[in-house]
């Protein structure tokens, strides 16, 4: 066995690098084939997550292995590889072992525990089996792989140690509030309605939203999804509709979870923004075409608060383009000096009656002046702010997509694609929280580890040590088959020539005369082979099988040959649907 792995993940590279680095179907399939194309490996399969990339392959060359699977991951991923190579990790044979293991178990997951990985292991292995870019050692591994991590999560409460990703996003969302709680009577958009979509609109199903509309590219899918939810018994209302509409449901839902495999943004800034200010007394997306154009009929939209006095618009500029920077300017000198002062580095502390010092400085409220304040000029507030925060704490801040807003969230963003489908800029749009991959990352850096863990651990070591030795024996098996082939050659050739000699003897003798040689044979081997099996499955026990050759000069084509007919036994194949 000359496992090898190498790739990159959510522990070892940055979410911006992940984004970039990410999988296509077809760029999937390719890799494949470019990696059995190359010289080094002889089989391989990639394991593509949101989190992670990793391409497996048996190789019989180590440096030049890692240096081709490096150089084709970069390719296909479309990051230099002088950029990727700082944040590639290397795993060789045993190591490379406990490494699937673990992730197989969710060791190596954001969410310690979570059990999605388990599907994408699942998958990694079909598409090997499907391009028939798995061999042998690939198959073998997988499938383990697959029992392992369910070994784990019936064995231990690995499941405790952490939550899938779906609700430790719901977690996050709800802040200190029981996602039940949190939940309850809320309307929710799901876009898309893949594996994870699905997931989560089964989870937000589960703890209790009232109403969950599905948005996704293929009409059919999102329909099948919204029929599952309806059937589903938790009395969840579910409605499907085109992407056209997502503009229009974001001003009446509560949460948006958004996992799609778009490669560019699904919801902007502006689309945020757009749909926020409507909510809090602007003009929905669909009656913003003219600048002080009245509201047109309800269209089957409604606003979520009483629509405050909505501040005229610039000249010249309709309600969305927002106001100059020079208006911008303004209102904060104005904010200043009757209300306070600006902080050090320009940033807004203390704004108008009743909000708190981290409020947004656009308004007395921390939004009633939003409707006109185009996207730039947000993002200029949420700089001066942070910058005001910087200045005032004198102390690191970490990122505000993890923080509790001062503000009522409006709007609860859950992210859980990769590249991202949400912009990461609506973090600084007041009543909006959003939570991604990266920040889900930051607030379970320093979750702490369930005692579940190191027996899930001590499963791993156990698992790897009996599947290292599996495949150490399985490697001695064909040179121990070709010897007795060989043994009985011989033997063979030996009666044919008794027969030559003694003609005379008849069908009884000369089967007791086969056979007691045969037995000779057959003690004589039996000794050596069974303690070659066993030494061959101890660590570094390898060398045995060579030395098995060398001393009875067997031919290598045989051993090949042997090991040939081993592969292509169905009966030695373990069965796919085990896995499953």
């Amino acid at each position: 066995m000359s496992l090898l792995v190498v790739g990159l993940s959510h522990r070892s590279a940055p979410v911006s690098v992940l984004e970039r680095a990410s999988l296509s179907a077809d760029a999937k399939v390719k890799l494949l084939h470019d990696t059995l194309a190359a010289e080094p490996a002889t089989e391989a399969t990639v394991l593509a997550t949101c989190n992670r990339i990793e391409l497996y392959a048996d190789v019989d060359k180590f440096h030049a292995g890692v240096a081709e699977l490096s150089t084709l991951l970069a390719q296909h991923s479309g990051v230099g590889l002088e950029e990727l190579t700082p944040y590639l990790y290397v795993h060789y044979e045993d190591r490379a072992v406990h490494h699937l293991f673990s992730v197989a178990c969710g060791l190596d997951s954001m969410v310690v525990g979570e059990g999605q990985i388990l599907g994408q292991i699942k998958d990694a292995l079909a598409l090997g089996q499907e391009l028939h870019t798995a061999g042998r050692l690939i198959n073998d591994l997988f499938q383990q792989a697959l029992r392992v991590g369910k070994r784990a999560h019936s064995e231990t409460g690995i499941d405790r140690a952490g939550q899938s990703l779906v609700t430790f996003g719901l977690e996050q969302l709800a802040v200190n509030v029981p996602v039940g709680e949190w939940a309850a009577g809320k309307r929710a958009l799901v876009i898309g309605a893949g594996s994870m979509s699905s997931l989560a609109a089964a989870t937000l199903a589960r703890v209790g939203v009232a109403e969950i509309v599905v948005a996704n590219r293929t009409a059919d899918r999102a329909e099948r999804l919204a029929e599952i939810l309806v059937a589903s018994g938790t009395g969840v209302s579910a409605v499907a509709v085109p992407m056209a509409r997502v503009a229009d449901e974001l001003t009446r839902v509560d949460v948006v979870v958004s996992c799609t495999g778009a490669t560019g943004l699904v919801l902007s800034a502006d689309d945020v923004l757009a749909a926020v200010s409507w909510g809090a007394g602007g003009l929905a997306p669909a009656e913003q075409g003219e600048a002080g154009a009245a509201p047109q009929a309800d269209q089957g939209l409604r606003p979520r608060t009483p629509a405050p006095q909505t501040p005229p618009a610039t000249a010249g500029r309709g309600p969305r383009a927002g106001l100059e920077l020079a208006d911008v300017v303004a209102r904060l000198a104005a904010a200043a000096q009757t209300h306070g002062r600006l902080a050090d580095a320009g940033a807004v502390r203390t704004i108008a009656g009743g909000v708190e010092a981290d409020g947004c400085p656009v308004g007395p409220d921390g939004r009633s002046a939003l409707t006109g304040v185009d996207a730039n000029s947000l993002e200029l507030h949420g700089t001066w702010a942070d910058q005001g925060e910087a200045a005032a704490q004198r102390q690191p801040r970490r990122s505000t997509r993890t923080q509790p807003q001062a503000t009522t969230v409006r709007l609860a963003l859950l992210d859980l694609a990769m590249p991202r489908d949400i912009d990461a800029a609506v973090h600084r749009i007041p009543g909006v929280r959003l939570v991604d991959i990266e920040s889900l990352a930051e607030a379970s850096a320093d979750a702490p580890m369930a005692a579940d863990v190191d027996a899930v651990r001590g499963i791993v070591a156990q698992e790897v040590a009996a599947f290292g030795a599996a495949q150490r024996a399985a490697h001695i098996t064909p040179t121990v088959v070709a010897l007795r082939a060989m043994a009985a050659e011989v033997v063979a050739m030996e009666v044919a020539r008794l027969d030559g000699r003694v003609p005379d003897l008849d069908e009884r003798q000369r089967a007791e005369v086969t056979q007691t040689v045969r037995r000779v044979v057959d003690k004589l081997l039996h000794a050596p082979t069974v303690r070659v099996k066993q030494l061959a499955s101890e660590p570094g026990g390898a060398g045995y099988a060579e030395a098995l050759r060398e001393l009875f000069d067997l031919d290598p084509q045989t051993v090949a040959s042997v090991s040939r007919a081993d592969a292509a036994d169905p009966m030695n194949d373990d069965d796919p649907g085990r896995a499953s």
